[in-house]
């Protein structure tokens, strides 16, 4: 606090230097603006419930992504879908069969084998959502779950 005396006046001034807390909250706002967009980053995936209706007859056939134990990605609508297929490969056929502007996109679909690199599963989404893909579900074995809350 300073103690400041005007021209002609004998009683002291007291004033607060604010400046310092000026600058204390421009970092804070930079600091805020850089983190951010780190916190909004994420994947944005439809979960299936686990008592689901079966895929209706005249619903388009659906993209089937499945990723191996290995981390190999699997098209079934590639040429061979037997063989695996890189990254880009799998962008840019998936990116071909979906339209953007349809209205009744064709369902996208995950496969993962449980065994599968988690993070391998999510680069598929990933990949999938960049190539055009509105929701991903996730294919999973009603039959695995029940067995499990049996062991239990």
């Amino acid at each position: 606090m300073a103690i400041l005396h005007h021209r002609g006046s004998r009683r002291p001034m007291s004033e607060i230097n604010v400046v310092p807390f000026i600058d204390v909250m421009l970092v804070l706002l930079v600091i805020f603006m850089v983190l951010t967009p780190l916190l909004t980053q994420g994947v944005k995936i439809d979960l299936p419930k686990t008592e689901s209706k079966a895929i209706p007859p005249d619903q388009k056939e659906p993209l089937i992504v499945t990723v191996d134990s290995a981390g190999n990605f699997y098209l079934n609508t590639a040429e061979k879908p037997n063989q695996p297929i890189t990254e880009r490969t799998l962008s840019y056929l998936v990116s071909t069969q979906l339209s953007p502007t349809a209205t009744d996109q064709r369902p996208v679909l995950v496969r993962g084998d449980k065994n599968a690199n988690y993070g391998k599963v999510v680069e598929a989404m990933g990949l999938l959502q960049k190539a055009g893909a509105k929701s991903v579900g996730l294919i999973t074995d009603p039959g695995q779950l029940d067995n499990v809350l049996k062991a239990r």
